[in-house]
């Protein structure tokens, strides 16, 4: 087994960080994962209990929006996988409602690792900070900012300036306190759940399976599954090759439509018939004045992005699972669970 090292987990709840979680005791790992309300930490355990042995786990309470805690949290870490951020289903009235978390979180989360003397910080960040704000541009690569001038919603907003300010943060530390920065950006996350509360991402699986939406909005959907993310963060966080760079975490591109027709296949005999109808574009954006998920998607309606995984491949050494088992474990996962 390799050296036992102590790693901070921020956002300790959410769907990516769980995965990371449970991974890194997997891997032998002490883990120290952070809270903003630490009344759930039983309830996380005994979710993690379910995938794995939590001995080595640990908590300590953290918000994003206050200083306090966070240096206590990064005491004797060596990294700080930083997942914490607002991910709302819907987009709020108030964007900076999502940007001031992410971005000061972000922050918040560097600093203290920086005083804490963390070797490296991976964070998470998102497509969303690499492919919004292009019009007429269809492939991405790490190269790319979205461009938050633009009306590109309060999410990408929200990622592409956290992600901004982080490296604006490494930069302008000294070199005799330099610390490391490595941040993946995933396309669209499914696959299982640990835990059912609180999972923005996996909604559209949720939503066709409980026929929420009358139909298929024309989008491509750039997916990947939230275990090969979780492993993707994991190298990342000692591949020599990493320090420094951002990593699209991205699987393949499908129409709504493509990912509708699976889950009927899968699901229809066990009492789920998903519709396969394609809506114009007209519907979606009718749909969308009465429900705030759907309008978040409006300006996405006949795109199809290509995010470009060259780089993570060649210096990650990363591999991703078939989609189609993605979706349908996540399926399978969402009926487990009792989300739907």
């Amino acid at each position: 087994m390799a050296e036992q090292v102590q790693v901070a987990v921020t956002g300790a709840s959410g769907y990516i960080a769980l995965h990371v979680i449970a991974e890194l005791l997997d891997a032998g790992h002490a883990v120290r994962g952070t809270l903003r309300d630490m009344g759930r930490a039983d309830a996380i355990r005994a979710a993690l209990s379910r995938q794995t042995e939590t001995s080595n786990l640990s908590f300590a309470k953290c918000d994003l929006m206050s200083d306090d805690g966070w240096d206590e949290a990064f005491t004797g870490c060596r990294y700080v996988i930083h997942v914490a951020s607002p991910a709302p289903i819907a987009e709020p009235k108030d964007h900076d409602d999502l940007i001031i978390p992410a971005r000061d979180g972000a922050l918040r989360a560097l600093g203290a690792a920086s005083r804490a003397g963390v070797k490296r910080v991976v964070m998470t960040s998102s497509v969303a900070a690499i492919g919004y704000g292009h019009d007429g541009k269809s492939d991405f690569t790490e190269a790319d900012w979205s461009n938050e001038e633009r009306h590109i919603g309060a999410y990408a907003a929200s990622k592409t300036i956290a992600e901004r300010a982080a490296w604006n943060f490494i930069k302008a530390l000294p070199n005799d306190g330099a610390m490391e920065l490595v941040t993946i950006n995933p396309s669209i996350v499914l696959g299982p759940l640990i835990d059912p509360k609180g999972c923005s991402s996996t909604e559209l699986i949720r939503r066709l399976l409980v026929r929420e939406v009358p139909g298929c909005p024309k989008i491509g959907v750039s997916l990947v599954d939230v275990r090969d993310v979780a492993a993707a963060h994991i190298t990342a966080m000692t591949a020599p090759k990493a320090a420094g760079n951002r990593y699209i975490c991205n699987t393949e591109v499908r129409w709504i439509a493509q990912i509708a027709e699976q889950l009927n296949h899968d699901f229809e005999p066990r009492g789920y018939p998903v519709s396969m109808r394609l809506l114009p574009n007209f519907m979606v954006r009718l749909v969308g004045l009465f429900d705030a998920a759907v309008r978040r998607a409006v300006p996405e309606l006949g795109q199809r992005k290509n995010y470009i995984n060259d780089a993570i491949r060649k210096d990650l050494n990363w591999q991703s699972r078939a989609m189609d088992l993605t979706v349908k474990e996540t399926g399978e996962s969402l009926l487990a669970l009792k989300v739907i």
